[in-house]
């Protein structure tokens, strides 16, 4: 923080995807690396991960970090991370956000259009529900896999050798999908400013 602190464009993730620790145990651990940056940078935003691989809690209805969030400090947000092709994922999920949206700042810095496998196919049905939702909420959002790995959450096709300005022939079926959809929520915003 004390070397990025003129950056503004630098988004602080501690901890992510914590898993097998309680949200007590991860908050005291933000709550000292929070201190730690704000030492040296004041305004960037810090996202804090959440219980269960940042599932927002440490099961599919717990609500413990939107009860307990971090106090004291400005722009905090909180992690979520999905796959599309999770069962589990789509059930549980989409209310916890919904409830922990009314409580604080989430970003999804992680989802798939995948299981978590990065394999198994990709579903554009839970992806675009997903996505409409998450655009309802105003809540940003990153998806993985950006590689040309032989599975089928990478958004490179798997022959793609490029490390940049890729055409639309460089991109899998993931990658067409969601560029479309990143194109489409940047002219919706640009509509509204």
């Amino acid at each position: 923080s004390k070397k990025y602190s003129k950056q503004k464009n630098v988004i602080y993730e501690i901890c992510n995807e914590p898993n097998g620790c309680s949200w007590s145990t991860i908050r005291s651990y933000a709550v000292s690396v929070i201190k730690t940056i704000r030492k040296y940078d004041k305004n960037a935003v810090i996202i804090v991960g959440t219980p269960t691989w940042s599932q927002l809690g440490s099961d599919g209805t717990s609500n413990e970090v939107a009860k307990n969030p971090i106090k004291g400090y400005k722009n905090i947000m909180y992690s979520l991370h999905f796959y599309a092709n999770e069962w589990s994922h789509n059930q549980y999920l989409p209310d916890k956000l919904v409830y922990a949206e009314k409580e604080f700042p989430v970003m999804v810095t992680e989802f798939g259009m995948s299981a978590a496998s990065g394999g198994g196919g990709i579903s554009t049905s839970s992806t675009g529900k997903w996505l409409t939702r998450l655009n309802k909420y105003n809540i940003s959002y990153f998806c993985w896999s950006l590689s040309n790995k032989n599975e089928s959450c990478s958004l490179l096709f798997s022959g793609t050798r490029k490390t940049s300005q890729w055409k639309t022939s460089d991109l899998s079926k993931a990658g067409q999908y969601i560029r479309s959809k990143y194109r489409a929520r940047k002219k919706a915003l640009g509509s509204k400013a």
